[in-house]
């Protein structure tokens, strides 16, 4: 027993390896926990297990370091697929209390997890992923996460190429590191070699990755300093490192920016996902009230960050809208990034002659292709109580009032009518086979709970009539505004883990789920219940209808290259059967609320749920079923 004390205190045995040998020497399991309590007690002096609150000395190996900080940063849940040179970060974290693992059968769909996490808690999300192979594949997904900004720390294995042999399996090709291949998709990237460092750096990483703006960041951690024991490092809670300060804006472009708001004769806001990042959600509603600004938002964003159905939203932002159309004389960015970035512009993208007013903390997102004529840095809340105290500096209540109202009057009529078109194309489209999106939309709506947290991969799928806001009778729709697939299956996973009280439903795209359709196997894992409602039209849509704007000889011919997806036609209930997720297929109308419903009941029921509603195919093309026919088999000359 001596010898098993000593080796559990040199960190030459596990908890668990600890409590088995005490079993195989016939000591009872309290037995043996009171002998562990005892020997722990012994070293707790030093500080090598247990860290004092606010922070202290602990003595491990590099792994128990890097998993106390990281469990002292305020993490639950570790997102990973995991590798062999990871070996002693997941030695620390089987038996360390408080935390859970969460696996994914592949990298990528663990960043989406970890993506989707972060955006509904909004607490930085934790990952660990395997060496350089695992970094590479989970590119895709890091791409999403960085476009938005996202708060992950990224952890990786590293087999070091420059120890000794730099051809090393699983490492660095010659004369690389392996954090050149994440750079670009994230804020900053480190390696660790030293056991004592990992602690340190961990911090570091967290602190970067939720410092405004936030973003991705990544430490490849070597598997010798993982395993090394006997390390000495101090760990810290994370209110003793993760500084979130709000900064207020300079006051001179407050006061600037209030009085040309106040001057405008038709100004348009444009919110962004900073409006959401900060919490600024009711401040901003407020403040559009109290001047009568029409709100709209770009059409690729994270969040919703205006209620829909409030009266003073008029949908997506664009030169050919009724309002803008009219004339419009200042844009205000409000949390929002740059115009353009799709394509090369036919022309300009901004209202003429406007005035523009930016909002916001990423002054990198500020005024990228636009000119900008005044900036307000600082976070977007502390800005519109600013904006809303220098706005009453300048005009009396009464002013105020006189102002909001003859604002509103001149697009009053445009959010109505845009909601009453969205009730008349679902009517007009209901009972169609196969089923139109829009009918599929609106069922959806108002079958779906009122606060349901709707996670969308689905370019194409008909929202209008949901009920998307902020506040607990409004729906929340979570995106992301990368558009590289493969993100809603994970994120919708991390999504319900950040909120298991709350209903999460995953809104994809047939094309998107096979991208990462083994995250089933997670949510049945896990007993993760989420309903996924596959929108299946057996096609890639958005590229179709991007090839058919092309005026190309595939409209003309209606032959569309790669997508159509039937033939065969993917089973997607069998599909998510075969991971442990019931799931049915829908093509009768009549019969999709019902389908809906057995799936909310499911989830009610802690399991998860797949429902596939076969859906028409929109716009240019949309009767096209070519697709190029090959056979292989029929090639052969030999049947083998």
């Amino acid at each position: 027993m001596q010898d098993l004390v000593r080796r559990y205190l040199d960190s030459g045995l596990s908890r668990r390896g600890f409590l088995e040998n005490m079993a195989a020497l016939g000591f009872s399991l309290a037995a043996a926990r009171s002998v562990l309590r005892s020997a722990e007690a012994a070293e707790s002096a030093a500080g090598r297990l247990e860290t004092p609150s606010g922070g202290g000395m602990l003595e491990g190996t590099g792994g128990e370091l890097a998993v106390a900080q990281a469990k002292a940063a305020g993490v639950e849940y570790m997102f990973t697929n995991p590798g062999s040179y990871e070996a002693g970060l997941f030695d620390a974290f089987v038996d360390t209390p408080g935390l859970q693992l969460i696996v994914g059968l592949h990298e990528g769909i663990v960043i989406s997890m970890a993506d989707g996490y972060h955006k509904v808690s909004r607490k930085p999300a934790f990952v660990n992923i395997h060496v350089i192979a695992g970094t590479a594949q989970a590119a895709g997904q890091l791409y999403n996460s960085s476009r938005d900004g996202s708060a992950l720390v990224i952890t990786a294995g590293l087999n070091d190429n420059e120890l000794w042999n730099d051809d090393v399996l699983l490492g660095p090709a010659p004369g690389y590191d392996q954090k050149e291949i994440p750079r670009q998709f994230t804020k900053i990237c480190w390696e660790a070699r030293r056991a004592e460092s990992l602690p340190m750096l961990l911090r570091r990483a967290f602190k970067v990755a939720a410092t405004d703006p936030g973003g991705p960041v990544y430490l490849a951690m070597a598997h010798y300093a993982l395993e090394a024991k006997g390390a000495k490092a101090q760990i810290l809670p994370a209110e003793r490192f993760m500084i979130r300060p709000r900064v207020r804006p300079d006051a001179s472009s407050v006061t600037e920016a209030a009085r040309l708001l106040v001057e405008a004769k038709r100004p348009v806001v444009i919110v962004g996902d900073e409006v959401w990042k900060s919490g600024a959600q009711a401040e901003m509603v407020a403040f559009a009230q109290k001047l009568g600004l029409p709100v709209t938002m770009l059409s690729m964003q994270a969040y919703r960050n205006f209620p829909v159905r409030h009266p003073h939203y008029l949908g997506n932002f664009g030169l050919g809208s009724d309002y803008v159309r009219r004339g419009v004389d200042l844009v205000l960015f409000m949390g929002s990034r740059d115009l353009g970035g799709k394509v090369i512009p036919q022309g300009a993208e901004a209202p003429a002659g406007a005035k523009i007013v930016r909002v916001g903390i990423d002054t990198a997102a500020m005024g990228r292709t636009q000119a900008t004529d005044v900036a307000v840095v600082g976070d977007v809340k502390e800005a519109l109580k600013d904006l809303s105290a220098a706005v009453d500096s300048l005009l009396t209540k009464q002013r105020q009032g006189e102002l909001s109202a003859g604002r509103f009057e001149q697009y009053r009529a445009q959010g109505s009518q845009m909601h009453s078109q969205a009730r008349a194309a679902a009517a007009k489209n209901s009972g169609r086979k196969p089923i139109h999106p829009d009918e599929l939309g609106a069922v959806m709506a108002r079958t779906l709970d009122a606060d349901a947290i709707v996670v969308s991969e689905n370019l194409t799928g008909r929202y209008d009539n949901f009920n998307f806001g902020f506040r607990e009778n409004e729906q929340q729709y979570i995106g992301n505004s990368g558009a590289g697939l493969g993100w809603g299956v994970g994120a919708s996973i991390g999504a319900k883990l950040a909120a298991p009280d709350r209903q999460v439903v995953c809104s994809i795209g047939d094309g998107s789920v096979m991208y990462s359709a083994s995250g089933f196997w997670t949510q049945a894992r896990y007993g993760i219940p989420v309903l996924t409602v596959v929108w299946n039209n057996q096609n890639y849509q958005t590229v179709r209808l991007a090839y058919h704007e092309y005026k190309g000889r595939m409209a003309s011919s209606g032959h569309y290259a790669g997508m159509y997806l039937g033939d065969p036609d993917i089973d997607f209930a069998k599909l998510a059967e075969s991971q442990g997720v019931k799931g049915e297929r829908v093509a009768d109308p009549a019969s999709l609320e019902a389908a809906l419903k057995r799936g909310i009941a499911a989830t009610r029921d802690g399991k998860p749920y797949l429902v596939e509603v076969a859906i028409s195919r929109l716009g240019g093309g949309a009767d096209s079923t070519w697709h190029q026919t090959f056979n292989l088999a029929e090639r052969r000359k030999r049947r083998v």
